[in-house]
């Protein structure tokens, strides 16, 4: 059973309170996903240890409900 748009966002959001976080569907189809995540929560840290924090935020259902997952992580910008 596809994952929604909305379960994905909560558990984003719960992992990452601070987040501003995009999420398209690619496929329109629930199983295929490209989240922009950008939280406090990834600075300093390399983009794998980012994305290892995004899989752990959806507790195991990666590679169930939700087939596919594009990520794109980053800190937010210290400049300005």
């Amino acid at each position: 059973m596809p994952m929604p748009v909305e379960t994905l966002h909560a558990y984003l959001i719960e992992a990452f309170p601070d987040a501003e976080i995009a999420i398209d569907d690619l496929a329109g189809d629930g199983d295929h996903y490209k989240a922009r995540i950008v939280s406090t929560a990834f600075a300093g840290l390399p983009r794998v240890k980012q994305h290892q924090l995004v899989y752990a935020a959806l507790k195991g259902h990666m590679g169930g409900e939700l087939h596919a997952l594009a990520l794109e992580t980053s800190a937010p910008s210290t400049t300005g």
